[in-house]
């Protein structure tokens, strides 16, 4: 049966939310590659983690802003909120003398960002046909490809001849550009109607939640184990009860739905960022090797992740959404087993982009399935909640693996405990979490479906 056919409109929408998933594509790629140069020059090796944490929390607290916003007004208000917000990070970072400006930096960039992706959820949603929403979706997520192809290199080219610095700099105009163009194609999406149900606000919450994940990560970095506890503790008790608002009913426990789905989103995330966050940390410490280096040894993963989405999308609703997310855990697993080797010095960084690549590929196969079979349950006028809660998930995943990889490097950077052994941790819990997600796998499954 033949498909829609999308108008002027559409299209030119279309490429507004790909080409602004690009630019945070590109900056994210980009910045990891030249991260571990950042450190070395700003002697903040021991914030490493709470950098790329920094990024993650901001981006938590955006996404409920942007989605309740949405929800309210419509996308455009919030997207151009979020892009300023974005361009005046990349200021700070590039004029920081030190790591912890980077580090406000990183935060702001995190708080502009955060807003893309539940913006994005929510104009495909309404600003295309059922039959095509699918392939949006695999399309945004398409938005990947190039930019994890090229910026690892670019990021590199720049950082050894120019510094640093420019790697931001240059992201300014792709992102006063993304700006324009999206802004004016999300002009034609209909406004929400004013008369359906509004909750309270959830923001407080999300505010609540990224402070709790705050403390722990504060907690992790100190010297003194009684102050690591107490704060670690008080963390976890201040963000559990904002996350049990904030995330579906039954989301610890993996329940059947909605919650499942936002639980393996969890651990997929998580999983893919204890090695992918830290690999080009390995290949700069461990093996010496040059930045441009650093980004391409997980840029394969990249490209199966978007190679994966493909598979996923040509097979439609043949392949249903548990079954693509336990595929895609069982591989994501074989991933961090084939990345381990990288902890020794000797072996090939080639071998290493092509283990990786492994679990770039299950990542690539679940993603998608889980992203559609999530926005099953939005109802018109609330896909911003659904949305929100979908890249939340993300944000946590990322953000806590972040925080709990982070420690353990800056554990190694202040006493006698090795890299390796830091980052063989990050990749024991990275397999951990693919563990349970193939567990929790077998209840995902969309609305309406048995």
């Amino acid at each position: 049966m033949a498909r829609t056919a999308l108008n002027t409109s559409q299209r030119a929408l279309a490429v507004g939310l790909v080409l602004s998933v690009s630019l945070v594509a590109f900056e994210t790629t980009a910045v990891i590659t030249a991260l571990p140069t950042i450190t070395a020059e700003l002697d903040g090796l021991s914030l490493y983690g709470t950098t790329l944490a920094a990024y993650m929390l901001a981006d938590l607290v955006a996404l409920v802003w942007a989605g309740e916003t949405a929800d309210r007004h419509g996308v455009r208000r919030p997207f151009l909120v979020c892009i300023s917000v974005f361009l005046v990070g990349l200021v700070v970072a590039a004029t920081a003398q030190s790591m912890v400006v980077v580090l406000v930096g990183r935060l702001l960039q995190g708080a502009g960002s955060g807003g893309f992706a539940p913006l994005s959820y929510i104009s495909v949603r309404r600003g295309f046909p059922s039959d095509r929403q699918a392939t949006m979706y695999a399309y945004l997520s398409a938005g990947w490809v190039l930019p994890s192809l090229i910026a690892p290199a670019v990021a590199g080219i720049i950082t050894d001849r120019f510094g640093w610095r420019w790697v931001f700099i240059g992201i300014m105009p792709l992102a006063l550009s993304v700006a324009v163009l999206t802004a004016r194609a999300m002009k034609t999406l209909a406004q929400p109607e004013p008369n359906v149900d509004r909750r309270a606000t959830r923001l407080p919450r999300a505010f609540q939640a990224a402070a709790g994940v705050g403390l722990v990560a504060l907690g992790l970095q100190s010297h003194v184990v009684a102050v690591a506890v107490v704060l670690a503790i008080a963390g976890i008790a201040n963000a559990a009860p904002a996350l049990r608002i904030l995330l579906p009913h039954g989301v610890f426990r993996a329940r059947a739905g909605l919650p499942a789905i936002i639980a393996v989103r969890f651990l997929a995330t998580a999983t893919f960022l204890g090695v992918d966050g830290f690999v080009p940390l390995a290949a700069d410490r461990l093996h010496h090797a040059r930045p441009i280096v650093q980004g391409f040894v997980v840029a394969g993963a990249a490209m199966t992740w978007t190679a994966g989405q493909a598979f996923a999308a040509k097979r439609g609703a043949k392949l249903l959404p548990r079954r693509a997310a336990a595929v895609g855990f069982g591989l994501l697993l074989v991933g961090v087993a084939a990345v381990a080797p990288v902890l020794s010095p000797a072996w090939p960084l080639w071998a290493t982009f092509l283990g990786w690549s492994i679990g770039g590929l299950g990542i690539g196969i679940l993603f998608n399935p889980t992203t559609v079979a999530s926005m099953s349950y939005a109802i018109d006028g609330r896909e911003g909640e659904i949305g929100s809660q979908i890249h939340l998930a993300d944000s946590l995943g990322f953000g806590i693996m972040s925080v709990v990889g982070g420690a353990t490097v800056a554990v190694a950077d202040r006493t006698s405990f090795s890299l390796q052994g830091a980052l063989g941790t990050n990749f024991a819990i990275a397999a951990l979490c693919a563990v349970v997600g193939l567990v929790a796998s077998r209840r995902v499954r969309s609305q309406g479906s048995a």
